[in-house]
């Protein structure tokens, strides 16, 4: 039996490419296609559409999410700009209809697999900064990939990193935003896709990973993958790994 897929925001770039994705899929069937100015939970219904992957804009996101939750689908989320207490009242919401769902800062397994291992490397690295690069159409910045990364790294460190020593800065805001004492550098230009390093120094040495997003079709085993998983989950979860 294949799996209802509605994609909302098919016709951003990202929708573009799900929208191929699901069509060639054997295990997936696309029976909707929503996007600004259509009425999220109505097409939802009339589609019976069992997961919808929304790809749209961070400053709609959440109540899209709520739509696609109250119209009785699971969502899969890939917009990013949610806060932290947003995600949070996501969660209860499924968690209390035994829905499951998943919220992805980021669908390359490339990416996810480097968050992972950095997370791994702070235990031994706590001195750590990101630097992230996206096209200038980007909505929001820092990304939320880089949040999401800042934010397991802090997790599993066994100290807080000391962070720069009699710093004076002649330009403010040029030592990047600071999340969880990790600092963030946010770069948007024309030409790039989406792009991250997380730079690791101690006394000597210095540890980098990187990961460059060539093409966008490099989400789609992330999508694919998280429509299949979410009709297995009882609960909402944040973070593709936890799929994995």
């Amino acid at each position: 039996m294949t799996i209802r897929i509605l994609v909302n925001g098919a016709a951003g770039k990202m929708g573009l490419v799900t929208v191929k994705t699901i069509i060639a899929e054997p295990e997936l069937e696309l029976v909707g296609q929503t996007g600004r100015g259509d009425d999220l939970g109505e097409m939802i219904r009339e589609t019976r559409a069992q997961v919808v992957v929304e790809f749209t804009q961070p400053k709609v996101v959440y109540e899209n999410t709520l739509a696609i939750i109250a119209a009785g689908a699971r969502p899969v989320v890939g917009t990013t700009g949610l806060s932290s207490q947003q995600i949070k009242k996501l969660q209860e919401r499924c968690n209390k209809l035994r829905r499951g769902g998943i919220i992805a800062p980021n669908f390359s397994l490339g990416m996810v697999l480097m968050m992972k291992y950095a997370a791994e490397f702070a235990k031994y690295f706590p001195q750590v900064e990101i630097i992230e690069m996206h096209h200038d159409r980007k909505k929001d910045a820092p990304s939320g990939t880089a949040l999401y990364t800042a934010e397991m790294m802090a997790a599993s460190r066994s100290r807080p990193g000391k962070g720069a020593t009699a710093l004076h800065e002649t330009v403010p805001g040029s030592r990047g935003a600071n999340h969880l004492g990790i600092p963030i550098h946010a770069i948007r230009l024309p030409g790039l896709v989406a792009h991250e390093q997380i730079i690791f120094g101690d006394i000597g040495e210095t540890l980098t990973l990187r990961h460059d997003t060539i093409d966008r079709q490099c989400f789609m085993r992330g999508v694919v993958l998280a429509c299949k998983k979410v009709m297995k989950l009882k609960k909402l979860v944040y973070g593709l790994e936890q799929v994995l």
